[in-house]
């Protein structure tokens, strides 16, 4: 195992959607799957997981960007309502989808960087 990356390699990486440990190879092999190893460095990716941390904060962030959107939106331009139906939903859902990967990415890399484990009792 290389050393942890550095705090600023480790947001790069996991900004930039690439391998932790390097900062080079893809990190996911799907959707939101990560891939086993990375192509690069083969770097063991199989005990990365963020759990639900990433759908928490995309939730926050896009939850918020929308329904502030929506509130500004129709307090000052009153429009139908069939219009703010059809703008802010696809602004949460594009808002949401586009965040997942970056914000999965980024706390992977974060817990590298840290060397967070599972948790253990030692009593």
């Amino acid at each position: 195992m290389n050393a942890a990356p550095s705090l600023l390699g480790a947001i790069r990486a996991g900004l930039l959607c690439r391998c932790p440990n390097c900062g080079q190879g893809r990190l996911f092999a799907g959707f939101l799957r990560v891939a086993d190893v990375c192509p690069v460095c083969g770097f063991d990716l199989k005990a990365a997981d963020s759990g639900d941390g990433p759908a928490v904060f995309v939730i926050l962030i896009a939850g918020f960007v929308a329904c502030f959107g929506l509130v500004i939106h129709e307090v000052i331009a009153r429009p139908p309502w069939w219009l703010l139906l059809l703008i802010w939903p696809a602004v949460g859902l594009i808002s949401s989808l586009s965040l997942l990967w970056p914000t999965k990415s980024l706390l992977i890399a974060l817990q590298l960087h840290h060397r967070a484990g599972q948790g253990r009792s030692d009593g």
